[in-house]
């Protein structure tokens, strides 16, 4: 009698609920950039009004950026009980997109290191949830980390998988930032190796805020339309943040190299012809 083929064989001895889990946590992490929720849910014409932008505005949003990074790295939020809090995070990106929405390109300012603020608050939220200790500097890292998930660079084209290439590309610095830290090295040392993964972060982190910068810069968003897109634009990092912790997760469960065997599993069997699960 012959059986079918397992196909996933990194997962054979694994629950059902973890092989789910994973596929899951690769649904999310593969999914479309920000700037396809955006101009889906809003018919916005990303490309037109990024082409559009006045000069300068994408350079200052990613320094404001860079600003909220360093300052998150000591700042947030140490471990406490219940599930994540996803919804309330949501309603405070949104009542800030809102204030920034009323005063158009003026409010960006202050919009975007707030956002960031409330994103990064939220994924470290997500964290705690999926079993991390939010006290170790690791783990802190790992939450900015996530702003770098999501949106593919010229470099990752060739990448299989977009959550995989990220990873490859912020590894050292991860390390390098977490090790200084870990060390407690005086801040002339552990500045230039935080500094280097905040750059790296910021980089790709740009990709998604331009998007959310052009459509915010067109005239007609306005308050509510500035809380859309804040709301938008937390939803895709809370993925991200789920889809990056469950792997984590379930790293520390099976091991690294068997998770990301089972992961590159997941990604090559919808790259010829299966689809995606649905959840």
């Amino acid at each position: 009698m012959n059986h079918p083929v397992d196909p996933y064989p990194a997962m054979t001895a694994w629950p059902e609920s973890d092989r789910l889990a994973l596929e899951r946590a690769a649904r999310l992490l593969e999914h479309p950039g920000v700037a396809i929720r955006i101009a889906n849910r809003l018919g916005t014409p990303i490309e037109w009004a990024i082409g559009r932008l006045p000069a300068g505005v994408l350079t200052a949003s990613r320094q404001a950026i860079e600003t909220a990074l360093a300052v998150a790295i000591s700042t947030i939020a140490r471990n406490d009980e219940g599930a994540s809090r996803d919804i309330w995070h949501k309603v405070a990106a949104g009542a800030v997109g809102a204030a920034g929405g009323a005063f158009g390109m003026a409010g960006l300012a202050f919009e975007l290191p707030v956002t960031t603020t409330v994103i990064l608050r939220s994924v470290a939220d997500i964290a705690r949830s999926e079993g991390e200790s939010l006290a170790r500097v690791e783990t802190r890292l790992a939450c900015v980390n996530v702003l770098a998930l999501g949106g593919r660079t010229k470099a990752d084209d060739g990448a299989d998988s977009a959550f995989l290439a990220a990873r490859v590309a912020l590894a050292d610095a991860l390390g390098g930032a977490a090790q200084a830290f870990a060390g407690q090295q005086a801040s002339g040392i552990v500045a230039p190796a935080v500094g280097r993964l905040v750059k790296l972060i910021a980089q790709r982190f740009g990709i998604q805020v331009s998007h959310k910068v052009a459509a915010q810069a067109l005239p007609v968003i306005g308050a509510a339309g500035g809380a859309i897109l804040n709301v938008l634009f937390i939803d895709h990092f809370q993925d991200m943040a789920r889809g990056y912790f469950t792997v984590r997760r379930l790293e520390r469960r099976w091991g690294p190299a068997a998770v990301d065997t089972a992961y590159r599993d997941v990604v090559l069997n919808w790259r010829v012809g299966e689809r995606a699960p649905a959840g």
